[in-house]
């Protein structure tokens, strides 16, 4: 559960804002602000999920900085009294719903911070998610770089060695020699690569960045969804407790997650999935499920980000610049993708304090 997880951890001492009061909004309020949301969610062309430790208290997974949040009683030397093993607990309404937005295109991809790997289990496909923050059923291989879904949540975190030969193979067909480590990052650890790069590509051609159960402290990833912003999209925060980015949002709502997706799902008029068991990629009857993302995917998404800033570069040069030949002739046909700043800082010190 998420205190195991948490003890495993380097120790840290400023773990940033935690007992914060919850904070609901009325019955009246609620309801403008959720059919105010499935309108820009109708209307949006590219719909981002940021999803934090929030969605999965309903599951039995303690939050982190909530009132019983695992930082907030660790600062009052206790811990939480659920008990609940990260390989009993299942996707609840939020997961689920999520993924259903995803399979009906209403939603684009899906930003986590979360490890305990509810949306793998979700069904959620690995080319909408971006796990920032590692995932207890993920193992990476130190030679081969792939990864590979595990039938049980690993027994280490920190990306220390499995002791578990890589499932892989090499160009010549021959097993890869290398070793399995977890996935979970320590305080001092950079965020993945890849993992930051496609969180920050989708989140930048976003119109609609949706925050669901994060209190938005740690940087880098609290300032991903406002990208946004730059491509003049929405920005919504979904959370019990106020955030320092509330003040930036286009509209916050504090409720339950869960209460939110459902009476979305309901205006919308989307059912939401059922979790089930058969299909869920750690379900020990399957065989293991690659779970790698490959430089082919980054390259395709990179390329689909060139070519939105391509095009509405162009647009813009022919309101100002009326030419037919405009059309044919583009300065920008070598604009090279620049790496973000966002993506040059490093997970240690990056608490908003």
């Amino acid at each position: 559960m998420s205190c195991n997880y948490a003890d495993g951890l380097s120790p840290y001492e400023y773990k940033g804002e935690v007992g914060m009061n919850e904070v609901f909004d009325t019955p009246e309020v609620l309801k403008q602000k959720i059919s105010l949301l499935a309108q820009w969610i109708k209307d949006s062309k590219y719909t981002v999920f940021h999803t934090g430790a929030g969605i999965s208290t309903s599951a039995g997974i303690p939050d982190f900085r909530g009132p019983k949040g695992v930082w907030t009683l660790e600062k009052e030397g206790k811990k939480p009294e659920i008990s609940l093993d990260f390989n009993d607990a299942k996707p609840t309404v939020t997961h689920m719903a999520i993924k259903s937005l995803v399979q009906k295109g209403y939603a684009k991809y899906v930003v986590s911070q979360n490890i305990d790997g509810l949306h793998l289990k979700s069904g959620l496909l690995r080319q909408y998610v971006s796990e920032v923050h590692g995932n207890m059923f993920t193992m990476k291989c130190n030679k081969c770089k792939r990864s590979y879904v595990s039938k049980t949540a690993v027994k280490t975190v920190g990306q220390r060695c499995l002791n578990i030969k890589c499932f892989g193979k090499n160009k010549n067909g021959h097993q890869c020699r290398g070793i399995l480590y977890d996935t979970i990052l320590d305080w001092e650890h950079q965020l993945p690569i890849e993992e930051l790069e496609l969180s920050e590509l989708h989140s930048k051609m976003a119109d609609l960045c949706i925050c669901l159960g994060t209190s938005l402290q740690i940087q880098p990833i609290n300032l991903v969804p406002f990208n946004a912003k730059k491509n003049k999209g929405k920005v919504v925060i979904c959370n019990l407790q106020k955030t320092n980015c509330d003040r930036k949002a286009d509209l916050v709502i504090h409720t339950y997650v869960d209460n939110l997706m459902t009476s979305l799902m309901e205006i919308l008029g989307i059912d939401i999935d059922k979790y089930d068991e058969i299909k869920d990629p750690t379900n020990i009857n399957h065989e293991i499920t690659d779970w790698s993302i490959y430089e082919t995917d980054l390259k395709k998404i990179r390329e689909i980000k060139r070519n939105t800033t391509k095009s509405k570069k162009r647009k813009k040069s022919e309101i100002k610049f009326p030419n037919p030949e405009s059309e044919t002739e583009s300065p920008h046909n070598n604009q090279i993708l620049k790496p973000s700043k966002i993506s040059k800082l490093n997970n240690i010190d990056n608490i908003i304090k």
